[in-house]
């Protein structure tokens, strides 16, 4: 192969590619014009350079060692669009498909990386192609190096050449400084000489030759103004053809020897171009829309009969397969083991009675790495093997990456990252009513080629962590979180069966009553449960005025409902009877299919990798969606007890933790200060809002200032506060002007994160925790209202939710360091709930607010408020 290297200036080809197509976007609403530009230009140039070496640089950041010599270099560019921002780590993405390495270099720009290596390549006999949107590269131009200057489009280029640049100038290409220097540049922002243009500058420098010596002769210069203005001009002149100079020998850590190019794999290309849609492409790769990547690579493994300690080594990859959902009664099909040592599957038996195989698993000092913690650890705790030295989890950084992407499974994952040699589990085991259990060699095969997976995406995964800098969140909170839920979920909460049955009759009962009322209101027995019959009840029979009507007829919604309610007496009969009929299917007869008769304990799972702003829900039961605004539903909590004798639940939750965070990330001084003071926050934004005193402020307006302080935390809009206040449109609206009055930082905060989040594509929490809101570019006025009050809202909720979080980990290592028996039971939302010897109660009253309240330092305190009874009900 000819020895050619190709060097490509990313950011200008980028910003050529993005004006020169119209607006493009996925179907996640990202925006791939200059993505699909400059893949179209890589794939012409592989086609016909055939480069034995490539890289592309880019811009490490705004400010160069040019600043230091002239403060405004480039200061008349305008801001880069969003809409071309949100692209940069897709086209970073795409590259490493393409097994194509990208490098940039703090205090340096694309130019000098590209001159640096364009130089040393051109010294060592190669061929060298530059490639760019910006003119200034042509003073690279050699016998050895060419550049490609973009014309209008992207593929269509003028090749400059020192003949061509000879042709089109009359110069040289090292001249080219020279020029820059006596005419300037606006694009850059580089002044020159005020007056002296391209003409005037091309016939200065073929007279004198340089820059510097045209300064030397300017008595021999004709044109007494030409004269005045190059003498007054000398310090700019020189300066600006420094600005001008591209470095070819900056402090480079790339070599030719680490630009090879050996081609791509088409399997990463193919899982980016689906991913970015770009299915004309995946066409011209031979793959059809429909069609499934390559053939899958055959893969080594061996099936074990006994564990020996030759299959472990201190660092492996581990599969627990598990097939059912609920891994706490699940039955573990198998083990997947992939090290330096080789690829081992172990069937189930062969594992579990294996002592090998447990005190390995169990070795904290043997390093794992795993796809899902949580569901390893709860699935080998039911089988006696407490599962320790899990240093990675895919699934958990996977996440972190990118909590809008549905990634769930290994497969998805890795094909997104461009591993393609694996299968989706719905093609081994099928799926619905066809979902079996495979032959053990098909299983075995399968869970080696998930481990080969996770062993690829660790190091890939660990990469883009740091990059993102989001390491520290995977390591310090996430990771060791996944191993606190495993425990919470072992462990489980008690339930009181009797009483839950009780209860469930109770609620029986006033079904019944509440079901005489409706029909005795209605005049006649009908079904209650149909919307088509209750409407017909409703809006015909009694004449009540129909909301909304659907295709099917009237709507019966709850909100329907709600604005009917002072209009007939059964409108109150049938919310309630809803109400209640909800508790009794969900709560009570939900809760009594969950309970394990041994130990009459439900253990509800956590879900770590769901929610986009980092909270946890739970399900199977869910525990935190409990309705405790209404009584009876806030009697559930009697029948969660603890599981011991003389203990207690214990409850502590964060006072106004979103509030808090809200002042902190805005640097509201106002905000602050009634904080700081432990003012009642309600009442100090209804005097601020309304200009009274503490004394004047009413309930109503504490009522209204509380809604609108919760409502901001959301990113509320006027017709959302309308809605709320039961008040009109524009008083919401001069209420929260008045409100943003009050509270400038507030204001600037919702101003600036909603630009931040449109330069970026993302915003991000207090602990580096992102949110990707592409719709925030949208020309759709809603669409685009939403991912603005998701940009405000999301800092806020998603900070709170690693706080506590952050207060879980600190607390369970308390609990260890003071050895108490106490544990943490659940979390839901800004409360921990724990159940806990008696004789402890007074270590908790203490420890449990100190940890909680320091977990993170805010500008104004975290307060936690606690309290402990013989049922969750009681600890309120």
């Amino acid at each position: 192969m000819s020895k050619k290297v190709v060097l490509i200036d990313g950011n200008s080809i980028a910003y050529r590619a993005f004006f020169a197509l119209p607006l493009l976007s996925n179907e996640k609403g990202v925006h791939t014009n200059a993505i699909y530009g400059f893949t179209m230009m890589l794939m012409k140039i592989l086609e016909d350079e055939k480069p034995s070496h490539i890289l592309v640089a880019f811009d490490a950041g705004k400010t160069t060692f040019r600043h230091k010599t002239f403060g405004e270099y480039k200061g008349g560019r305008q801001k880069t669009p969003p809409e071309l921002s949100e692209q940069f780590p897709f086209l970073r993405e795409l590259l490493d498909a393409y097994n194509i390495k990208r490098y940039e270099l703090e205090n340096y720009e694309a130019d000098d990386i590209i001159g640096t290596l364009s130089a040393k390549a051109a010294k060592e006999g190669y061929t060298v192609k530059v490639i760019s949107g910006d003119k200034d590269l042509t003073q690279l131009a050699s016998d050895k190096i060419t550049v490609d200057i973009t014309k209008k489009g992207i593929t269509d280029v003028d090749s400059y050449t020192p003949e061509f640049v000879q042709e089109k100038y009359g110069i040289s290409p090292e001249q080219i400084i020279d020029m820059k220097g006596l005419m300037g540049d606006s694009s850059d922002n580089i002044p020159g000489v005020p007056g002296v243009g391209e003409k005037t500058a091309l016939k200065l420098l073929k007279e004198f030759g340089t820059l510097e010596n045209l300064l030397e002769s300017i008595d021999q210069v004709s044109g007494d103004k030409l004269k005045e203005k190059l003498s007054d001009n000398k310090a700019q002149a020189l300066m600006s053809k420094e600005l001008a100079t591209i470095i070819q020998e900056a402090p480079i850590e790339v070599g030719l020897d680490t630009i090879e190019y050996d081609g791509y794999e088409p399997s990463k290309l193919i899982a980016i171009f689906k991913e970015l849609g770009f299915n004309s492409l995946l066409d011209k790769l031979g793959v059809s829309e429909e069609e499934d990547t390559t053939a899958l690579e055959e893969v080594d493994y061996k099936i074990v009969s006994e564990v020996t300690e030759d299959i472990f080594a201190k660092e492996s990859t581990l599969i627990v397969e598990i097939l059912e959902e609920n891994y706490h009664q699940a039955d573990i099909l198998g083990f997947a083991i992939v090290n330096d040592n080789g690829n081992f599957f172990i069937p189930t038996d062969v594992a579990l009675q294996s002592m090998e195989f447990k005190a390995w698993a169990e070795d904290e000092q043997q390093r794992k790495n795993v796809f899902d913690a949580k569901s390893s650890i709860v699935g080998l705790r039911w089988k006696g093997i407490q599962l320790k030295g899990i240093d990675f989890d895919c699934l958990i950084a996977s996440y972190i990456l990118n909590p809008s992407e549905s990634t769930v499974d290994i497969a998805s994952i890795a094909k997104v990252k461009g591993y393609g040699n694996i299968q989706a589990d719905e093609t081994v085991y099928g799926k619905g009513a066809k979902r079996t259990i495979p032959q053990q060699d098909v299983l075995a095969e399968h869970l080696i080629r998930e481990a080969k997976a996770l062993h690829y995406l660790k190091d890939k995964l660990n990469e883009e962590l740091v990059e993102n800098e989001q390491l520290e969140l995977f390591t310090e909170l996430e990771l060791p979180l996944t191993l606190i839920l495993a425990e919470m979920e072992a462990t489980g909460i008690t339930v009181d069966v009797e009483r839950l049955k009780s209860m469930g009759e109770e609620l029986r009962q006033k079904l019944n009553s509440l079901e005489q009322n409706i029909f005795e209101s209605a005049g006649e027995k009908f079904n209650i449960n149909s919307p088509k019959q209750l409407g017909s009840i409703l809006f015909e029979k009694l004449n009540l005025p129909p909301v909304k009507k659907t295709k099917t007829g009237y709507s019966t919604s709850a909100d329907v409902l709600e604005k009917l309610s002072n209009k007939h007496e059964i409108i109150e009969h049938i919310l309630h009877y809803r109400q209640l009929g909800k508790l009794q299917s969900t709560y009570i007869e939900g809760l009594l299919k969950v309970i394990y008769e041994d130990s009459s304990k439900v253990h509800t799972r956590f879900n770590q990798v769901l929610t986009q702003t980092g909270r946890l829900s739970s399900i199977d039961p869910n525990l935190q969606n409990i309705p405790i605004r209404l009584e009876e539903g806030r009697k559930i909590r009697q029948t969660f007890i603890p599981s011991q004798k003389d203990w207690v639940i214990f409850a502590a939750d964060y006072s106004q933790i979103e509030l808090r965070v809200l002042a902190h990330i805005a640097n509201d001084e106002n905000l602050i200060e009634a904080f700081n003071k432990d003012l009642d926050i309600h009442t100090k934004t209804a005097m601020d809002v309304f200009h009274v005193s503490a004394e004047e402020v009413t309930g109503d307006m504490r009522r209204q200032a509380k809604a609108v302080n919760f409502g901001i935390v959301y990113g509320i809009s006027d017709y959302g506060l309308s809605q709320s206040l039961g008040i009109t449109r524009k008083e919401a609206g001069q209420f929260i002007e008045r409100y943003l009055e009050s509270f400038p930082g507030v204001k600037n905060y919702m101003e600036e994160i909603v630009q931040d989040a449109k330069q970026k594509g993302y915003v991000s929490t207090l602990l580096q925790r992102r949110r990707y809101i592409p719709e925030i570019t949208s020309r759709n006025f809603n669409v685009r209202s939403f991912a603005e009050r998701t940009a405000m809202n999301t800092p806020i909720q998603g900070s709170a939710a690693d706080i506590i979080k952050k207060a879980m980990i600190d607390m369970a290592d308390r609990l260890v360091e003071e050895k108490l028996e106490s544990k943490l039971l659940l979390q839901v939302h800004d409360e921990l709930i724990f159940e806990a010897p008696r004789h402890e109660i007074e270590r908790l009253e203490k420890i449990v607010p100190e940890v909680m309240e320091n977990a993170v330092k805010l500008e104004v305190p975290l307060k936690v408020d606690y309290s402990y009874g013989p049922t969750w009900y009681d600890a309120k």
